[in-house]
Order: structure tokens, then sequence, then C-alpha cells
């Protein structure tokens, strides 16, 4: 029978790889479909005969723990030459080469980079899209470049019908990494263990389109015929080498729970807000932004316990809440975990997830945050000697009906005091968040008011509207001070809605 992959050793498939090809990383942070045993094996190949070298590492996702697995194994000078990522926060050993100027690198919105394989694997020239427009990967605003030794413009500008949009350009694809749960005795991959599927079938398409291979990582090989089809996600067709791992674990936390790839339910979805954290005041007064029928996103750090927040509020059953990496309905995980859910209802590859996006399907979007300026811009990837990187927040927040971002008025050292319905400032955070310009424009209020979304920020103390005239204050926190604690903390003139609102007491209690 024809088209038959070969089963191999990891130290075997990852010789495959030669000097200066681009390798595909499928995967999510959590460990999430992350073919980790071939990427130590690749780590140990270069450690050991110093080849190959002078990879490019290609990675729509946020991969990693925070701490030094995943492609965290290839931040080795000469292993790798160039990073084109949509997310650096969990790999601090790539973002220290990086801000290092030790390795070239580009960060491209999550989105962008998924559907741009599928540009890939039908030898398009690249991907049109307003996607990043007046954010960092604007080319008229540094094009996603990361450092000064990153040369090479990989998006463009381009006029059409009198309308900009941005060009991403294809670039080869010699090897895709992907993970799945099963494979059978030709190399049918299936995906039913896993958590989600991601771009794995547009990356091996997108190998397979420019000639190049596809390393598949299961768990456990079966007989051929007895795979369900429909959870054949990769078929043999792309598959050139297989490498079984008996010990890989769903993700980094747990073997298996069944609860996040569908094989059962749990009776009842649990999720408390953490009791007396500023991280629930935010994310209690934030829910309130959500009305029945909404289909909701929820992104990474403190925006995530919104989640939480709905089950509390008796909102959860009465909205769709809907994440980046494909996942529809169920709770979606804070954490490392973030990228799945408990219960989902639906697990779609991840650049439809992002048609869904770009295409205006989102009702709501939670976000956190690092900066805002006085134009309406937010920074949520790159502050001071921190890269996280955009992840899919460009392409949300872009095209969300309306964006609310959640986060602390102040950062580093900020205490509060909770408590009998209202809010103390103990201790102000070093690091104001409402600055003069944002260091970094991961969203643009301009474009945004340009486009009529409604735009909220959600603090501790304070609740604040983005408008034509700028940002206005319109609630304040019980035992705040307006003008001590609240404008005077800003880099900037604010307007404040008289009279203003006092945020509801039962928030602090």
């Amino acid at each position: 029978m024809g088209c038959r992959a070969r089963f191999v050793s990891a130290e075997d498939a990852v010789a495959k790889i030669r000097d200066g090809d681009t390798v595909v990383v499928e995967g999510g942070s959590g460990g999430f479909a992350d073919a980790e045993r071939l990427v130590l094996a690749l780590e140990e190949r270069y450690l050991r005969t110093g080849s190959p070298k002078d990879l490019t590492i290609y990675h729509p996702n946020g991969l990693g723990d925070g701490i030094d697995r995943s492609i965290n194994h290839l931040a080795h000078r000469g292993l790798v030459k160039r990073f084109i990522g949509g997310h650096f926060g969990l790999l601090p050993a790539v973002a220290k080469m990086i801000l290092g100027n030790e390795v070239e690198a580009y960060n491209f919105p999550q989105g962008v980079l998924a559907q741009l394989l599928r540009e890939i694997a039908r030898r398009g020239p690249g991907l049109v899209t307003k996607v990043g427009l007046g954010t960092f990967v604007d080319p008229r605003f540094g094009g996603g470049k990361l450092n000064d030794v990153t040369k090479d413009d990989l998006v463009t500008l381009i006029c059409i019908e009198g309308e900009e949009y941005l060009f991403y350009r294809a670039v080869p694809v010699h090897v895709a990494l992907v993970r799945g749960s099963m494979a059978d005795e030709y190399g049918n991959i299936s995906y039913e263990h896993e958590c989600a599927t991601f771009e794995g079938i547009s990356a091996c398409q997108a190998a397979r389109a420019c000639g190049g291979i596809v390393i598949a990582q299961v768990k456990r090989v079966v007989k051929w015929g007895t795979l369900d089809p429909k959870l054949v996600k990769i078929p043999r067709t792309l598959v050139d080498y297989v490498v079984v791992d008996e010990q890989q674990w769903q993700s980094y936390r747990s073997e298996f729970d069944g609860a996040l790839s569908g094989q059962f339910r749990l009776a009842r979805v649990q999720g408390a807000l953490p009791s007396g954290d500023v991280k629930a005041v935010i994310a209690r007064r934030a829910v309130r932004e959500l009305a029945p029928g909404m289909v909701a996103n929820v992104g990474y750090g403190t925006s995530a316990f919104v989640v939480q927040a709905a089950l509390e509020a008796g909102l959860f059953e009465d909205v769709v809440f809907v994440i980046e990496q494909g996942i529809v309905g169920g709770m979606p995980l804070p954490g490392v975990l973030f990228g799945c859910a408990a219960n989902p209802e639906a697990i779609i590859d991840q650049p439809y997830q992002f048609d869904l996006f770009h295409g205006g399907g989102l009702d709501i979007a939670f976000l956190s945050f690092a900066e805002c300026d006085a134009k309406g811009n937010v920074n949520a990837s790159r502050f001071d000697d921190h890269l996280a990187g955009a992840g899919g927040f460009i392409d949300i927040s872009q095209h969300a009906r309306k964006v609310v971002f959640c986060g602390t008025f102040t950062a580093a050292g900020l205490s509060v005091g909770i408590n009998d319905g209202s809010l103390k400032i103990l201790s102000e955070g070093r690091i104001r968040k409402f600055v003069p310009q944002v260091q970094q424009v991961t969203f643009s209020g301009e474009r945004a008011l340009r486009q009529g979304q409604q735009v909220v920020v959600v603090t501790e103390r304070a609740v604040l509207e983005l408008t034509p005239g700028g940002w206005v204050v319109t609630e304040v926190a019980p035992g705040v001070d307006l003008e001590q604690d609240v404008l005077r903390r800003m880099g900037f003139q604010c307007t404040v809605r008289r009279p203003v609102r006092c945020m509801n007491s039962t928030l602090f209690r």
C-alpha cells in the first residue's frame, strides 16, 4: 500500500533536518500537542554534532512552561538563526537570546501565522489582511522586528482599491513537527486525546507544498483501519516519519484528562475566584459588561478570571466563551494551561477560529494589558526588558465589537485592602500603567475609534472608557480618592464623567 509513513526513533527523525531549514513547531503552552521529544532530540543532536545550524523556527502559538520546556531547548547560539513566533512569554531562554541580539526574531499575530501556513500550503505568495495595521507589526512602526539584528522586511504595506492592507510574505517550510495521539500502522494521525488541533494540518500541507517533510510524534500505534476517520486530522498522505513516545502526556500537568479533550464531560464545571485578590475585583466588575447571548473571548492573565466571575454571577451558561486555539464553549482554563477548556463544545482548527474573529464574530473580548496611553493605544506585548509577544491579542482586539482591558491600575508592589465594601491602597505600585506614550502599540486606539469599537478599561480602583476626546473616568471604587489615587497616578490629562459613578460595593466583599 502506497503513501506509508516510516516509523523511526526521534534521533533518526531529526537527522533529516538540514542546516538552514525552516521548521514549523506545532503546539501550545501547557504542553498541548507539543512534540517535545522531537525538540529534545534536535537539541541533543546539535550539542553532539554541531548540526543542524542556522534554523528558522516558526511557531504560531505560545509554547513552553515559563521555565525550560518546549522550544526553550533550542535556545542555543548557532542552532537557530531566526524565530518567527506569535508569543514568547513562556519562553525565557528564547526571549533572552532575542533581547540580547543573539538571534533574529519577528513577532506576528498568532492568527496571521496560522493562516499564513494555509497560504503557503496552496503555494500562494503570502497573506493579505488588515490584521496588524496601526500596531508594531505594521512596517511603518517596526514590521514586527524584535531587535537590532533583524533586518529583512517580512511584512509590507499595500493598497487595494483605496484601502490599506498588510502583506505577510510566504516563507518556505522545510519541516513540520506535529503531535497527535495515535497513529495507525500506515501513518494516519489522530488527535482524539489532544486538547486542541491548532494548525497541524496546515503546517503539514505547507511542508508538502514546499517539498519538505513531516515528522509526527504520537503516544501509541494501532492497527490500520481502527481509527475513527473523523478524528484523523493528518492523513498518511502528508506524513513522512512517525516517532512513538509512550511517555507522552496530554499536558504538562496531567497524563490525560478526558474533560479537556472530549472523552467525557464533567457534571458541573467549577472555578473559584481567588479570595481577597485584586484580580477577583477586576474580574467581577469586568463580567458586568457581559450580556446573555454574547460570544466572548478571554485572554491570558488577569482577564482569564472573567470566566470564573461569569460562573459566580450565574452568566456562564448564557454566553459562549471561545478562545483562539480553536476551543468553543466550556470553561477556558487560566495560567499555563491557557489554551484549552473543560467540557468544550467544539474543537476546531485554529486558522478557522481566527476566520471567525477576523470576520467580526466576537461580541466582546476581555484582554489583559501592560500600558495605556493618552491616544487610547494599549501595550500588551513588550514592557521594558520583558518580551511577551502579541499572541492572538491583535487578531482579537482589532475586530471584537467591544474590548474590555483588564488589569491593575499600577504594577510592581501594588498592595490593596479589600473589606467592608471598599478598597484601600496600602502601597502604590512603582510602575505607572497609564503613560503619555506606550512602549509598543499592540492595540491602536485611533483605529478602534474609527471602526466604532467600544473600548473599556477595568481596574481595581476605576473604570475608563475611550471616546473621541480621549479616556474618560466613569467609575471609581468606594474608599478611593479620585484625585490622589486615580488622576494624579496617570501620565496624561483624563476627563471625568460627572457625576462619577461609584463601583458597586459588592465587588469588594
